[in-house]
């Protein structure tokens, strides 16, 4: 499986997780600068993504929802904050309502992404910072950590092709 580890440190507002994948750097990339293939991915497994913006540059946003067996959705969106490509890029992540609007004081966060080369391909790291310890315990009772495994497991299959 992709993720190695998650950590929660509750002190720090923090989650972090990491993921090793079997492919260079510049190929793992791609599964967040291209639209087509995040969506493949970025939503647990049965959770697919619609990717309606995508301009991952600094200042630009990223809107999307997942859709769930049920036929619900659960729209959300980025603001990219840095991009250091093929290496590190920041964005700030949060909720949206049923019309796309961003909701910016629901558990919003800010994540750092890094991607570095390894002996057997690239390691993900991303740490997420949340502005409140209530807004992190939320996320954790809503079940972010299951739900990011989930999601993140899906590159290695996208990777792989």
């Amino acid at each position: 499986m992709p993720v190695t580890h998650v950590e929660k440190d509750l002190d720090n507002l923090t989650i972090t997780i990491t993921a090793e994948f079997a492919a260079p750097v510049e190929r793992v990339w791609q599964v967040y600068a291209d639209p087509r293939q995040l969506e493949k991915w970025w939503g647990p497994e049965g959770y697919p993504a619609t990717v309606t913006t995508h301009e991952f540059r600094p200042g630009g946003r990223v809107d999307y929802a997942m859709t769930g067996p049920d036929g619900a959705t659960y729209p959300g969106w980025w603001r990219i904050d840095e991009v250091d490509e093929p290496h590190r890029f920041v964005y700030t992540d949060g909720f949206s309502d049923a019309d796309g609007k961003p909701i910016e004081d629901k558990m919003v966060n800010t994540t750092t992404t890094e991607l570095t080369s390894t002996a057997d391909g690239t390691r993900v790291t991303s740490v997420s910072r949340y502005g409140s310890a209530a807004d992190l315990q939320q996320v954790l009772e809503m079940g972010v950590e299951e739900g990011a495994t989930s999601a993140i497991n899906q590159i290695d299959a996208l990777v792989a092709a």
